[in-house]
């Protein structure tokens, strides 16, 4: 990917510019982890058992802890590291708790955390093909994030995406004991798992609605979490919970801004609920799609 200025109708090639120090890297990313992955940042430099972990974040939305690492060495093994710490994550909850208790000012129980949703980012300007080819599971739970800095004061946080996901990381663990023993706990959620509940016209009702909300809006991602499936531009603009019979549909915008004449949302802004935003929608067939498309814009504006 080449980035241009533009001036007079000519173009000229922004330069990218090496980070010097990985400590550079780790500092932009711990000054702003809420910006760049939508999680609280934790504590640097977590030392325990002999290992230690460059960042520590929590996603409060999973209530879980985020590991981030910078990579150097192009040839060491991602999986073999990442499952390294998450193991050690798994064997040493309560240490982790107290680093989250005495970093943040919170009284965070052990309990109150989802384990199984503990997840390892590796942070990188490149990574090598092998690395990138040794994460292509499609539960795997590990991402690899390139960074660019550019000479025009431009960074790009970039997630590498499987252009095909595999088998799942199980067939390795057969191999391995340290993948294992954390996949017994750790548990990587999919559009499958979601759909398995859903009768065959929601499955089809789902899958019409994702292609309208990935075709209208731009640079739209989708991330399964445990109990609905996230549809993120910068953060969440929608949340979908998928049931036998039907869909619902959080749109995560407060309670007041939602503009719906026709009035087919409801205020759950004072109800305990999954997902993001104070409005639900239930659907159940298609009749009704272009008008929520007009209400899933709302939301995708104003995040």
């Amino acid at each position: 990917m080449v980035f241009f200025t533009l001036a007079d109708d000519k173009l000229t090639t922004i330069s990218e510019i090496p980070f010097k120090l990985e400590r550079d890297l780790q500092r932009i990313v711990e000054q702003n982890t809420k910006a760049i992955f939508g999680f609280d940042f934790v504590t640097t430099e977590f030392e325990l058992s002999g290992l230690r972990i460059d960042t520590l974040g929590f996603d409060r939305e999973s209530n879980a802890f985020v590991i981030i690492e910078y990579k150097k060495d192009k040839n060491l093994s991602v999986i073999d590291q990442g499952y390294a710490y998450l193991s050690l994550m798994l064997n040493n909850k309560a240490d982790f708790v107290l680093a989250y208790n005495e970093n943040k000012g919170q009284a965070l129980k052990k309990d109150d955390t989802d384990w199984s949703q503990s997840r390892v980012i590796f942070v990188a300007p490149e990574f090598s093909t092998y690395q990138r080819q040794a994460t292509d599971f499609k539960d795997l739970p590990i991402e690899l994030w390139e960074v660019k800095k550019y000479a025009n004061n431009t960074i790009q946080f970039n997630q590498i995406q499987s252009k095909e996901q595999r088998e799942s990381i199980t067939k390795l663990s057969s191999k391995n004991d340290l993948v294992r023993k954390v996949s017994k706990e750790i548990k990587i959620y999919t559009e499958d798992y979601h759909l398995e509940k859903a009768n065959n016209d929601i499955k089809k009702l789902y899958g019409d609605l994702k292609k309208q909300v990935t075709s209208t809006f731009a640079n739209v991602s989708i991330k399964p979490k445990k109990k609905y499936i996230a549809f993120l531009h910068n953060t969440n603009f929608i949340d979908i919970i998928i049931q036998k019979s039907n869909l619902k549909i959080i749109v995560n915008l407060k309670k007041g801004i939602l503009d719906d004449p026709r009035e087919i949302t409801r205020d759950i802004s004072q109800l305990g609920h999954y997902g993001n935003g104070d409005y639900e929608i239930t659907v159940n067939d298609a009749k009704d799609l272009e008008y929520i498309m007009s209400l899933i814009d709302q939301s995708y504006a104003n995040n």
